[in-house]
């Protein structure tokens, strides 16, 4: 590798940390699986069409799956020139090969669809983006809050609103409480009852907190269930006809799908079936590939989101530190601007990044044992490589 090619590299490995520091439904399967197949098939690839990305790396990033810690991974290259191509297996106790249209859970790039239905209705005149939260939910703020969010800050991740209850911090404490439920009032009431923890467009402060808020203002506004604006609005649109979500707590994934897998208590544990239905209009979303590169294409290119929004979607706030606009977030590779987001469940790792200009797209699925961990190991391997010369 030469001094330029390792300094490009170490480049992009910068760029993508801050994307990655920001990110992050089934029958109980019993017990814990073997930690390797029997044997792993090999991966299977398209042949890629012109372009300039680095099909080779990619095509090499699936050839070592599995491994220790990725059982399965789905990649999909859009733009000028595409590939797609997949590896790994479904199930580590059979060794099944992974499917190319499986389903999984997508994660916070849910987000990505909540923004969209949000600035439907902003379109419509039924939402003002710079009108307080407290017009659309009277009920959700207490007295302390004397100045309220907007719903720009919502969308921008500098609402100033603290983190509400939750399972647990780690996986392996969630992992105790993965059929329980917690619903999104309760995430908020606990949010809402600790005050303001910084005046609204003070600080950018990833969290799902924000998005949450946005789920309950959608169904205030439409009067329907969140679920269902996204449905009519943007998975039915679109064609994302495997892209939904749980029917409420139902912890199963229903579909063609991979198990998922993390590693509890020190043991590799299967942990597929899971009740998330805490993160909801922040992450409950589950999807394929496909699905995933439909959205990014829909988003992006105006047929969503009026192009009359779509800068605002693309604007970051004028704050210290601030690289989210609206859910996406922006960072740069080697001169090239790229928005992405991010998505992490136990088990489960989904990335979705496209330019502007949607000359190159990626989305992938990884099942690691590693997936809400740091995530860059995970990125450097199976969606940088879309992204070179």
């Amino acid at each position: 590798m030469t001094a330029r090619t390792t300094a490009r590299a170490r480049a992009r490995a910068t760029a993508v940390s801050a994307l990655l520091g920001s990110s992050l439904l089934l029958v109980p399967l019993a017990g814990t699986a073997a930690a390797h197949p029997a044997a792993a098939p090999p991966p299977a690839a398209s042949a890629p069409r012109a372009g300039g990305f680095d099909a080779t790396a990619l095509e090499r990033a699936l050839a070592e799956v599995p491994d220790g810690d990725v059982s399965a991974a789905l990649i999909r290259v859009g733009g000028k020139g595409s590939w797609s191509g997949s590896a790994g297996v479904r199930d580590l106790r059979t060794g099944a090969p992974a499917l190319p249209h499986a389903r999984f859970r997508a994660g916070s790039t849910t987000k990505v669809v909540t923004a969209a239905v949000v600035l439907q209705l902003v379109a419509e005149k039924r939402v003002a983006l710079d009108a307080p939260v407290s017009r659309y939910l009277p009920d959700l703020l207490p007295p302390s809050f004397t100045e309220p969010p907007t719903v720009r800050h919502l969308l921008t991740y500098t609402s100033g609103l603290r983190p509400g209850a939750s399972l647990g911090s780690t996986t392996e404490e969630m992992y105790a409480h993965r059929f329980e439920t917690l619903t999104p009032q309760e995430v908020v009431a606990a949010s809402v009852a600790q005050g303001p923890a910084h005046d609204p467009g003070e600080r950018q402060e990833y969290g799902n907190i924000h998005y949450t808020v946005l789920g309950m203002l959608i169904e205030a506004v439409t009067g329907d269930s969140y679920e269902h604006q996204a449905a009519v609005r943007v998975f039915r649109p679109l064609r994302m006809r495997h892209t939904g979500f749980p029917g409420g707590p139902d912890p199963r994934i229903h579909g063609p799908h991979h198990r998922a897998y993390a590693d509890i208590g020190g043991r590799t544990t299967d942990v597929t079936e899971w009740n998330m239905s805490d993160r909801w209009a922040a992450g409950d979303m589950i999807s394929t590939t496909a699905d995933l590169e439909r959205l990014v294409f829909g988003v992006f290119g105006g047929k969503v989101v009026p192009r009359s929004l779509l800068d605002e979607m693309f604007t970051v706030p004028d704050i210290d530190g601030a690289t989210y606009g609206m859910a996406l977030q922006r960072f740069v590779i080697d001169d090239r601007e790229i928005w992405g987001k991010t998505g992490s469940r136990p088990g489960y790792h989904t990335v979705l990044g496209a330019t502007r200009d949607l000359s190159r797209t990626v989305v992938y699925s990884v099942n690691a044992r590693s997936a809400r961990e740091d995530g860059f190991p995970l990125v450097q391997r199976f969606a940088l490589p879309a992204f070179a010369d």
